[in-house]
């Protein structure tokens, strides 16, 4: 068994600063576990390793220098293929950018390599990150490690499937529906969406236009205090983003220990209508033994949605669709046609174009009117609880496609749902820029991961990750990881 693989990235970075595990060491331990595991899970789509390495020598020497190291100091990461990283090839899994390079990092990768990160390569998401599912016609899909047979969810699925075989210690993603808690779900890892604008993205042309008001940056890790210090680098204000929030007045460190006793918790079995399968639901509704256990009260109570679920997943995805028209377009008028490979696209991400050229400035606008209902909604919910807990997903497994198209399904006991995104529960509170996380619950009698989504009113991470760091203590969720890896090791 590897050693190094599943240890926490607190424990690798206190590690290193002890002198007792070289960054080199641990670098070129990921990278020979990529080699060696990558090709089955396929969460990695490109690796730099002679540029990880070179970090690496360079981050030993500041070791041995005894200067104070920044928080993630030596600790490699793996960066979503959505987000530019200079001098990385960064396709946004489609083959019109097959071969792009950026020249400057995104704010996320820049704040985890100036803690001390170690970037060592792309990680695998659906063309654009239209859709909850990894696959694409240049890669092909990204397979949960805990049944290679099936998807790892997305957008962030590379992320996920990376940091659950162990490949690396943390993992960045992104999330403008469900993209961090929906493959942080399926492959049994914690993740952390904070309030829209707490981490900051820099967008040009147009820093007031192609990611309001919906996506947000977070950490994927295998722990709640590894999620914690990798959110806590990532998130602060920055004055090139109209949007971002100052950092939270409380370290989420503070919170990761603190008991639940006293909070009121609104369980809700389908969020408000979703339909959920009977093992993913009573895979949830066990795991709200260790919120009771911890203290809190918890409350099952049913959400009355202003419209039906259903209006919700077409309303994401009319906004999709007119954010995805919108990108095509500044390419376009920057000299890429990116609809030149439209025979290597996947069909479903067409028709969002399709659907995104066909309304109004105006009709786009009155859109807002529904997301405002839902936030009253939610809000009054919030008015008398302090967290929403909830399913993550309507299923546990979703089946890879043989011909890199893969979707989620139709129907879910019964009911008919949109197969990109209406199985997942989570959008509702991009709508209104909630911090939400998922948090392994536990595992179907199949032996799938399954997730609790934590929700709080906005600004409230700290009340979410202490929810988590609860699950984490009372229903520990690692001796999964260990039971995978001996599995692949009988496997060869």
């Amino acid at each position: 068994m590897d050693e190094l693989a599943y240890q926490p990235a607190a424990r690798l970075a206190g590690m290193i600063r002890r002198r007792e595990l070289s960054p080199v060491e641990l670098v070129r331990s990921c990278l020979d576990r990529i080699e060696r595991r990558n090709p089955a899970v396929n969460a990695f789509v490109t690796v730099c390793a002679d540029e990880a390495l070179d970090a690496a020598r360079r981050a030993e020497r500041e070791v041995l220098s005894g200067n104070p190291l920044p928080p993630l100091h030596g600790l490699p990461v793996g960066i979503k293929d959505l987000d530019p990283v200079a001098g990385i090839r960064t396709t946004q899994a489609s083959f019109a950018f097959e071969h792009e390079v950026p020249k400057a990092n995104g704010v996320s990768a820049e704040r985890l390599q100036r803690a001390g990160a170690i970037v060592i390569g792309k990680t695998n998401t659906p063309e654009f990150g239209h859709k909850a599912i990894t696959d694409n016609f240049l890669f092909g899909p990204t397979s949960t490690p805990f049944d290679l047979s099936a998807n790892a969810g997305g957008s962030s699925g590379g992320a996920a499937a990376a940091v659950a075989e162990g490949l690396v210690p943390i993992a960045q993603g992104s999330d403008a529906g469900g993209s961090l808690r929906v493959p942080g779900s399926l492959c049994g890892v914690f993740a952390l969406m904070g309030t829209f604008g707490r981490v900051p993205t820099v967008v040009r042309p147009n820093a007031f236009g192609l990611l309001n008001p919906m996506v947000c940056y977070g950490p994927v890790t295998r722990t709640v205090e590894d999620g914690a210090l990798m959110f806590e680098v990532m998130a602060g204000p920055h004055a090139r983003d109209p949007y971002s929030l100052p950092a939270a007045p409380e370290r989420l460190f503070e919170a990761l220990h603190r008991p639940l006793t006293g909070l009121r918790v609104a369980y809700s079995p389908d969020l408000g209508g979703f339909p959920v399968e009977a093992d993913v639901a009573a895979v949830v509704r066990e795991s709200l033994g260790a919120l009771i256990d911890d203290g809190a009260e918890v409350v099952e109570i049913d959400i009355k949605l202003p419209r039906p679920h259903q209006e919700f997943t077409a309303l994401w995805r009319r906004m999709q669709a007119v954010r995805q028209v919108e990108f095509l377009t500044r390419m376009r008028r920057a000299g890429v046609d990116v609809l030149a490979h439209r025979d290597r696209m996947a069909p479903t991400y067409l028709e969002l174009l399709e659907m995104g050229a066909q309304p109004s400035a105006v009709d786009y606008r009155l859109e807002d009117i529904l997301r405002s209902e839902l936030l009253d909604c939610l809000e009054d919910v919030f008015d008398e609880y302090d967290l929403i807990v909830s399913p993550v997903t309507s299923v546990a497994r979703i089946p890879n496609a043989t011909d890199r198209t893969t979707v989620g399904p139709s129907k879910v006991a019964g009911q008919s749902v949109n197969p990109l995104v209406g199985w997942c529960l989570t959008g509702l509170y991009n709508f209104i820029g909630s911090p939400a996380a998922t948090v392994p619950a536990g595992f179907t009698p199949a032996g799938l991961p399954v997730g609790l989504q934590v929700a709080a009113r906005r600004f409230d991470e700290p009340r979410v990750v202490s929810a988590c760091a609860a699950v984490e203590r009372r229903r520990p969720w690692h001796e999964g990881y260990e039971r995978l890896e001996l599995r692949r090791e009988r496997e060869g």
